[in-house]
Protein backbone atom coordinates (compact mmCIF):
# COMPACT_ATOMS: atom_id res chain seq x y z
CA UNK A 1 0.00 0.00 0.00
CA UNK A 2 0.92 3.72 -0.74
CA UNK A 3 0.86 6.37 1.70
CA UNK A 4 0.40 9.92 0.22
CA UNK A 5 -0.50 13.01 2.21
CA UNK A 6 -3.52 15.13 0.44
CA UNK A 7 -0.87 17.86 -0.26
CA UNK A 8 1.13 15.92 -2.30
CA UNK A 9 -1.05 13.58 -4.55
CA UNK A 10 -1.07 16.46 -7.27
CA UNK A 11 2.18 15.23 -8.09
CA UNK A 12 1.27 11.97 -8.88
CA UNK A 13 -1.60 13.23 -11.60
CA UNK A 14 -0.88 11.05 -14.73
CA UNK A 15 1.15 8.18 -12.83
CA UNK A 16 -0.29 4.44 -11.63
CA UNK A 17 -0.41 4.22 -8.14
CA UNK A 18 0.01 0.95 -7.97
CA UNK A 19 -1.82 -2.51 -7.67
CA UNK A 20 -3.76 -4.29 -5.74
CA UNK A 21 -3.04 -8.40 -3.80
CA UNK A 22 -4.98 -10.59 -6.32
CA UNK A 23 -8.66 -11.63 -4.92
CA UNK A 24 -10.62 -14.83 -5.99
CA UNK A 25 -13.99 -14.56 -6.79
CA UNK A 26 -15.83 -17.25 -4.97
CA UNK A 27 -19.16 -19.09 -5.77
CA UNK A 28 -20.35 -17.88 -2.43
CA UNK A 29 -19.49 -14.21 -2.72
CA UNK A 30 -21.52 -14.53 -5.92
CA UNK A 31 -24.41 -16.00 -4.65
CA UNK A 32 -24.53 -13.43 -2.09
CA UNK A 33 -24.11 -10.81 -4.24
CA UNK A 34 -27.12 -12.48 -6.24
CA UNK A 35 -29.04 -12.76 -2.92
CA UNK A 36 -28.15 -9.20 -2.00
CA UNK A 37 -29.69 -7.87 -5.68
CA UNK A 38 -32.06 -10.36 -6.55
CA UNK A 39 -30.33 -10.72 -9.68
CA UNK A 40 -30.02 -15.20 -9.82
CA UNK A 41 -29.44 -15.22 -13.54
CA UNK A 42 -28.40 -19.24 -14.36
CA UNK A 43 -25.39 -17.86 -16.03
CA UNK A 44 -24.11 -16.34 -11.97
CA UNK A 45 -25.58 -19.12 -9.60
CA UNK A 46 -26.55 -22.25 -11.39
CA UNK A 47 -23.27 -23.66 -11.32
CA UNK A 48 -24.43 -27.07 -13.33
CA UNK A 49 -25.90 -25.00 -16.01
CA UNK A 50 -23.28 -22.84 -16.44
CA UNK A 51 -20.48 -25.51 -16.79
CA UNK A 52 -23.06 -27.03 -19.92
CA UNK A 53 -24.22 -24.24 -21.58
CA UNK A 54 -22.67 -20.60 -20.83
CA UNK A 55 -19.69 -19.46 -23.42
CA UNK A 56 -17.45 -19.08 -20.71
CA UNK A 57 -18.29 -23.23 -19.32
CA UNK A 58 -18.50 -21.50 -15.83
CA UNK A 59 -20.21 -19.54 -13.82
CA UNK A 60 -19.36 -15.12 -13.97
CA UNK A 61 -19.65 -12.96 -11.41
CA UNK A 62 -21.69 -10.00 -12.18
CA UNK A 63 -20.36 -7.13 -13.54
CA UNK A 64 -21.56 -4.88 -10.76
CA UNK A 65 -20.46 -7.32 -8.26
CA UNK A 66 -16.61 -6.85 -9.57
CA UNK A 67 -17.72 -2.83 -9.86
CA UNK A 68 -18.39 -3.53 -5.98
CA UNK A 69 -15.40 -4.55 -5.01
CA UNK A 70 -13.52 -1.33 -6.28
CA UNK A 71 -13.05 0.29 -2.84
CA UNK A 72 -12.22 -2.75 -1.09
CA UNK A 73 -9.40 -3.54 -3.67
CA UNK A 74 -8.46 0.28 -3.99
CA UNK A 75 -8.25 0.62 -0.23
CA UNK A 76 -5.38 -2.07 -0.55
CA UNK A 77 -3.46 -0.36 -3.45
CA UNK A 78 -3.88 3.88 -1.76
CA UNK A 79 -4.09 5.59 1.76
CA UNK A 80 -4.38 9.44 0.98
CA UNK A 81 -3.64 11.03 4.78
CA UNK A 82 -4.57 14.20 5.78
CA UNK A 83 -8.09 14.02 5.46
CA UNK A 84 -11.42 14.17 7.82
CA UNK A 85 -13.05 12.10 5.48
CA UNK A 86 -13.09 10.85 1.70
CA UNK A 87 -16.16 10.36 -0.03
CA UNK A 88 -17.26 7.73 -2.93
CA UNK A 89 -18.53 10.67 -5.61
CA UNK A 90 -19.63 7.93 -8.19
CA UNK A 91 -18.24 6.86 -11.88
CA UNK A 92 -17.61 8.37 -15.09
CA UNK A 93 -17.54 5.51 -16.81
CA UNK A 94 -17.35 2.22 -16.22
CA UNK A 95 -17.27 -1.05 -18.72
CA UNK A 96 -16.88 -4.93 -18.32
CA UNK A 97 -14.87 -5.96 -21.09
CA UNK A 98 -14.37 -9.68 -19.84
CA UNK A 99 -16.49 -11.68 -17.49
CA UNK A 100 -14.83 -12.77 -14.20
CA UNK A 101 -15.47 -16.73 -14.06
CA UNK A 102 -16.27 -18.16 -10.28
CA UNK A 103 -13.03 -18.95 -9.12
CA UNK A 104 -10.46 -16.46 -10.59
CA UNK A 105 -8.41 -13.76 -9.35
CA UNK A 106 -8.60 -10.35 -9.39
CA UNK A 107 -6.87 -7.27 -8.83
CA UNK A 108 -6.97 -3.55 -8.81
CA UNK A 109 -4.49 -0.95 -10.93
CA UNK A 110 -5.05 2.65 -10.16
CA UNK A 111 -3.84 5.85 -12.12
CA UNK A 112 -4.58 8.92 -10.70
CA UNK A 113 -5.96 10.98 -13.81
CA UNK A 114 -7.39 14.22 -12.22
CA UNK A 115 -7.09 16.42 -9.36
CA UNK A 116 -9.90 18.98 -8.88
CA UNK A 117 -10.05 22.00 -5.55
CA UNK A 118 -13.43 22.56 -5.40
CA UNK A 119 -12.90 24.21 -2.70
CA UNK A 120 -10.94 25.19 0.87
CA UNK A 121 -11.76 21.66 2.05
CA UNK A 122 -12.71 19.79 -0.60
CA UNK A 123 -10.45 17.99 -3.66
CA UNK A 124 -12.21 16.04 -6.21
CA UNK A 125 -9.77 12.99 -7.16
CA UNK A 126 -10.63 11.25 -10.42
CA UNK A 127 -9.17 7.59 -10.59
CA UNK A 128 -8.79 4.91 -13.48
CA UNK A 129 -9.64 1.86 -12.01
CA UNK A 130 -8.64 -1.55 -14.08
CA UNK A 131 -9.58 -4.76 -12.70
CA UNK A 132 -7.54 -6.88 -14.33
CA UNK A 133 -8.07 -10.91 -14.42
CA UNK A 134 -5.05 -13.26 -13.33
CA UNK A 135 -3.60 -15.04 -16.84
CA UNK A 136 -6.19 -12.78 -19.07
CA UNK A 137 -5.47 -10.30 -21.29
CA UNK A 138 -8.71 -8.19 -21.02
CA UNK A 139 -9.74 -6.45 -18.03
CA UNK A 140 -13.14 -7.54 -16.04
CA UNK A 141 -13.65 -3.47 -15.23
CA UNK A 142 -12.68 -0.51 -16.52
CA UNK A 143 -13.94 2.49 -14.49
CA UNK A 144 -13.69 6.29 -14.11
CA UNK A 145 -14.20 6.66 -10.24
CA UNK A 146 -14.60 9.81 -8.12
CA UNK A 147 -13.16 10.06 -4.72
CA UNK A 148 -13.74 13.16 -2.86
CA UNK A 149 -11.44 14.43 -0.03
CA UNK A 150 -12.55 16.49 2.95
CA UNK A 151 -9.84 18.01 4.94
CA UNK A 152 -10.36 20.12 8.22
Amino acid sequence: MVSIPITELESHVGQVIGESPWTEISQERVNAFADATGDHQWIHVDVERARRESPWKSPVAHGFLTASLLPMLNKQVLEVTGLSATINYGLNKLRFPAAVKVGAEIRSRIKLVDLQRVDANRTLATYQTTIEIRGEDKPACVAENLAMYVTG
